[in-house]
């Protein structure tokens, strides 16, 4: 599904990674691991083309996404650490812009699981980061993108919600997607083995 070819980084006149590869296929559920700086977040935008790497290159079903960028982005859902939602639209009306094609109820649904009823009238602005944060998670019960590409999705997250967060990697692992993510957490185990990438300054490990 995807691949990363011998990606180097470098931000500042510093390497944090070189010749870093590895496949991502149907079904994988990828921990991306390693301490501060060592370009977790700049990996993921690299890997949703949002970053350039200064060598490298990323694969999407066999072919560069340079040369597919609209084919890509159209199968991938990208969540970053900032919410990405829009402030001045209430959670209902930021999922319906996301996924107009969705139902009320699936709408609904998708701020249930996330315990947004009660406030999805309410403005984006006027909600906690933890509440907005949610608000962007709750596309994850929308999206018919096969990639999930999430920098730490359960940050504010609680217990309850990381249970409900993990099952539904699972699922859409199980349905023939893949998800990769990096956490500052300990995760539950899951159904799905959850395969581990640990970056180091300058070399995958």
């Amino acid at each position: 599904m995807l691949q990363a070819c011998n990606l180097t980084c470098v931000r500042d006149e510093r390497t944090l990674f070189s010749d870093l590869s590895f496949a991502v296929s149907a079904g994988d559920i990828v921990q991306i691991e390693g301490a501060n700086g060592t370009g977790k977040t700049s990996l993921l935008r690299i890997l949703a083309g949002l970053s350039q790497s200064e060598q490298g290159e990323v694969m999407w079903h066999q072919q560069p996404i340079r040369q597919q960028r609209e084919n890509y982005h159209a199968g991938l859902l990208y969540l970053g650490h900032q919410p990405g939602v829009k402030a001045r639209l209430t959670p209902q009306e930021n999922l319906q812009f996301f996924h107009a094609s969705c139902s009320q109820d699936a709408v609904w649904n998708a701020l249930e699981e996330v315990d947004l009823m009660g406030f999805e009238e309410v403005a984006t602005a006027q909600l906690s980061a933890g509440q907005q944060r949610r608000v962007a998670l709750a596309r994850l019960w929308l999206t018919q993108a096969p990639l999930w590409i999430l920098d730490e999705p359960l940050t504010a997250i609680d217990k309850s919600g990381v249970a409900k967060l993990m099952t539904l990697f699972t699922r859409h692992a199980d349905s023939g997607g893949a998800v990769i993510l990096t956490t500052h957490q300990e995760l539950p185990v899951a159904e799905n083995p959850i395969r581990k990438i640990r970056l180091t300054s300058s070399e995958l490990s």
